[in-house]
């Protein structure tokens, strides 16, 4: 996996200053994300590993974008095809918007709950998190019955597990001890 993010970085990185140059960060941001919808299906994928020649995975892959990618898009695509490159737009995609949100001063927080909270909740962990990361915060949340009770919340490497499973789950680490 780290292997792909290397080998992705200087492509995100090179389409992320392009669209920043041009003051097409969303227009960017659309084509990846088409280019690595394309590249995440299985069939794209047997194709794109199979014995073909480079030109007609370019050829198949531009075709399949169609009116989807400009000019630019379709010389990026052009250029990761001859360096054989083209599964990793995925990768290429997280990479520019993880570019874009450090430039927007934006993080993504995952809320992990056993239910739906309310929008008082929601407000009061964005605000909370806002001030500690001194970041705007995007809220991703997710509902999982097996917390117990709780909740677990995650930034990054930052982990904040107020759940009563990690709770028994330490409580029980504690009596074997």
């Amino acid at each position: 996996m780290s292997k792909f993010i290397t080998m992705a970085r200087p492509y995100a990185k090179a389409a992320f200053d392009f669209a920043v140059e041009n003051h097409s960060l969303d227009h960017w941001q659309y084509m990846l994300t088409f280019c690595a919808e394309v590249a995440r299906r299985k069939n794209i994928i047997q194709i794109l590993t199979g014995m073909l020649t480079i030109e007609k995975k370019l050829n198949l892959f531009i075709q399949l974008c169609g009116d989807q990618i400009d000019t630019f898009g379709h010389n990026f695509i052009k250029i990761m095809s001859e360096n054989q490159r083209l599964l990793l737009l995925p990768e290429v995609l997280q990479q520019f918007n993880e570019l874009r949100n450090i430039l927007e001063n934006k993080i993504h927080v995952e809320v992990t709950s056993v239910i739906n909270l309310s929008k008082e909740q929601l407000n009061k962990i964005k605000t909370s998190m806002e001030i500690r990361m001194s970041r705007k915060v995007i809220l991703n949340c997710t509902i999982d019955k097996s917390i117990i009770a709780g909740m677990i919340i995650r930034v990054g490497d930052l982990v904040i597990d107020g759940s009563i499973r990690h709770r028994l789950k330490c409580l029980a680490g504690a009596l074997q001890s």
